[in-house]
């Protein structure tokens, strides 16, 4: 074989390897690329849902917050510990003097009536106290006693003589009702069940009495 076929060869193996080395080059380019593009999608991704968290959270505390229709409210209600029965401004009773002893109030269902004394040292450990009366149709009572074995730091009880079929009661607020479908129902037990208004919040709601 002549020098020059030789040469000829070695040119067009330097040629081919060079094309190959910048075919390499471009294609390790491209993935670089597609590498921080992917990555940018990714962490705009999580910065929108981050901030879908974020306004969830934001809308969902606003919605805790406002208003509900039909509350009625009380304040400054007294919180002495006594040993005898106390007359009570509302009925059933939403705070003021109570027993020293609360009734268990997570998750109760009781099929008789609660002490208004020990409910509302219950009520002042942050529980919702569910009553009803014999106007309250057996469907609703069933579909509250669900409710409240499932929701923690509630409690439901008969209650003869309140002027509603059913009454949801947290210290200083009440709310009257006549079918346990009401959407208040469940925004009465989000706001309320170791709500803002708890003087005594985490306070426990088991180790008292049972009547």
């Amino acid at each position: 074989m002549g020098t020059s076929n030789v040469k000829a060869k070695t040119a067009a193996r330097r040629a081919h390897m060079e094309e190959l080395r910048k075919a390499e080059q471009a294609r390790e380019r491209r993935m670089r690329l597609l590498t921080i593009g992917a990555t940018a999608l990714i962490l705009v991704g999580l910065a929108g849902g981050g901030w879908l968290l974020v306004d969830s959270a934001k809308d969902k505390e606003q919605a805790k917050a406002a208003p509900i229709p039909g509350v009625k409210s009380w304040s400054k209600l007294t919180q002495n510990h006594v040993a005898k029965p106390v007359t009570y401004k509302m009925t059933p009773p939403v705070g003021g003097d109570h027993n020293q002893v609360w009734v268990n109030c997570d998750r109760q269902v009781y099929t008789k009536a609660v002490p208004n004394e020990n409910a509302v040292h219950g009520l002042e450990h942050g529980a919702v106290w569910i009553t009803y009366n014999d106007k309250a149709a057996k469907a609703d009572i069933e579909a509250l006693s669900e409710k409240v074995t499932n929701t923690s730091y509630t409690f439901m009880s008969p209650y003869e003589g309140q002027s509603s079929p059913i009454v949801l009661s947290a210290w200083e607020h009440q709310l009257k009702v006549d079918k346990a479908s009401d959407p208040r129902v469940a925004r009465f037990l989000d706001k309320y069940v170791q709500g803002a208004q708890t003087p005594e919040p985490g306070a426990a709601c088991a180790g008292g009495m049972t009547p």
